[in-house]
């Protein structure tokens, strides 16, 4: 029995050995050059100044949805095109490269590895960072045109990563979900709200957990994973139960996603990606919290007119 017990611990080493890192240094990552496809989801102006040898272009936005609520996952079809674009099959190690420019920017390399995932693809990682760190690495870049050949993968949607409003709707009515708001405090206590959403307030029995708590003050550089453990620890986090990370169009919403399932290893974490602006957009009005009176949502309309309007 024990023989039998170390073997299946040794074998699941070695499987865990070969996966890929959710988190690459820039040396790390330098150090697997060229046999991983580099994704870089900046503008295409950006990518053209300056990449990582051998990255490919895709924008991060050709990975969102449509006008009226970009957190909406695309189409089945178009994400294929997408990844066969890249020649990304189940095969390839993806490491997803943005700027790095702050929390946020994180989360738009959270989310594009995330919607990887759902599609099937397990060989993933992020270069913490991004390219700012990369430069801050003393590590090169160059403006070469990059060509690869498309793909013929036929990917299927992992519905065990998505939540829809569907589910949502009976998770809330039945609070047997842990229903993590990744949006700063403003946004969780019904002060202000997304452009898009139809009034301000987050899902009811919501708790709230910022996206940027995962960062050191200033930093765009996710934390070590001992470090990350600390600050679940001190979160609202409930590891036994089924956990939904959501926030304004499923951005933000991708980091508190990242460290609960990738870096902490949480099992059962889903991702709602049509997020507040969808579910405040539902013609049923569906069940909300800290949704504030009339009256303050038309001085909270007022505000961002006058915002937009005279600028």
């Amino acid at each position: 029995m024990k023989k039998t017990t170390a073997l299946i611990l040794s074998l699941a080493f070695s499987a865990a050995s070969f996966a890929a890192q959710p988190l690459l240094s820039p040396a790390e990552l330098q150090a697997k050059l060229p046999q991983v496809r580099v994704i870089d989801i900046r503008d295409a102006k950006a990518y053209a100044a300056g990449h990582i040898a051998g990255a490919v272009n895709a924008p991060y936005a050709s990975w969102r949805g449509p006008a009226h609520n970009p957190g909406e996952l695309p189409e089945l079809p178009k994400l294929t095109a997408l990844v066969q674009s890249l020649g990304l099959t189940p095969a390839t190690h993806a490491v997803v490269v943005s700027s790095g420019a702050d929390a946020t920017d994180f989360g738009a390399t959270a989310r594009v590895y995330w919607t990887l995932k759902v599609l099937g693809l397990k060989e993933l990682s992020l270069l913490n960072g991004g390219l700012k760190a990369w430069s801050e690495a003393g590590l090169t870049q160059n403006a070469d045109a990059v060509k690869i050949a498309a793909s013929n993968f036929q990917p299927k949607l992992d519905n065990s990563l998505i939540a829809s409003k569907e589910e949502l709707v009976q998770r809330v009515k039945a609070g047997d979900a842990t229903l993590i708001d990744a949006r700063p405090a403003a946004f969780f206590n019904g002060e202000t709200k997304a452009p898009a959403a139809k009034v301000a307030g987050t899902l009811d029995g919501a708790v709230n957990l910022q996206h940027d708590k995962w960062f050191a003050p200033g930093s765009s550089a996710f934390v070590p994973a001992d470090q990350a453990k600390k600050i679940a620890a001190a979160s609202p986090i409930d590891p036994a139960k089924e956990t939904v990370s959501f926030c304004n169009t499923g951005h933000w919403a991708a980091t508190n996603w990242f460290a609960m399932s990738e870096v902490l290893g949480q099992k059962n974490v889903k991702l709602y990606a049509g997020s507040m602006v969808e579910w405040s957009q539902d013609p049923n009005g569906l069940p909300m919290a800290n949704v504030p009176s009339r009256t303050g949502q038309l001085l909270q309309d007022a505000k961002a007119w006058t915002a937009k309007t005279f600028k």
